[in-house]
């Protein structure tokens, strides 16, 4: 189900930012893309993302906490970079736009989350 919401929300940050691109063919192609870029982003935020915030520390608690929006950013471009080695149709222009799609995944992602979240814990309840 998380794959799923993070290729939605991914698929809001392309419609919405325009450094971000898809480039797919038909419908078919994007879904299985948008999957594949949704996997892929898990895997660099299960992997490196716990590795560059224990490194990054200071700095976060510095910002309180705002760091960790450059830290998303990077997280996404180097998403980016790893689906254009392995020809994958996504890529990430700069850095601002990594910035912003960042910002749009994690905000649609929590919304989804929550939304299918609550229905879980509703249905757990009964």
């Amino acid at each position: 189900m998380r794959l799923i919401v993070t290729a939605l929300a991914t698929a809001a940050a392309v419609w919405l930012v325009p450094g971000i691109s898809l480039t797919a063919s038909d419908t078919t192609d994007k879904v299985v893309t948008l999957l594949i870029v949704a996997l892929i982003f898990g895997a660099v935020n299960a992997v490196i993302k716990p590795i560059v915030s224990v490194m990054s520390t200071c700095l976060i608690v510095l910002t309180l906490g705002l760091f960790m929006l450059v830290v998303n950013a990077l997280m996404l471009m180097l998403t980016s970079w790893i689906g254009t080695q392995f020809g994958i149709g996504f890529h990430v222009d700069g850095f601002w736009s990594a910035l912003f799609g960042s910002i749009i995944i994690s905000v649609v992602g929590a919304i989804l989350g929550g939304l299918l979240g609550s229905g879980k814990k509703q249905d757990s309840q009964r």
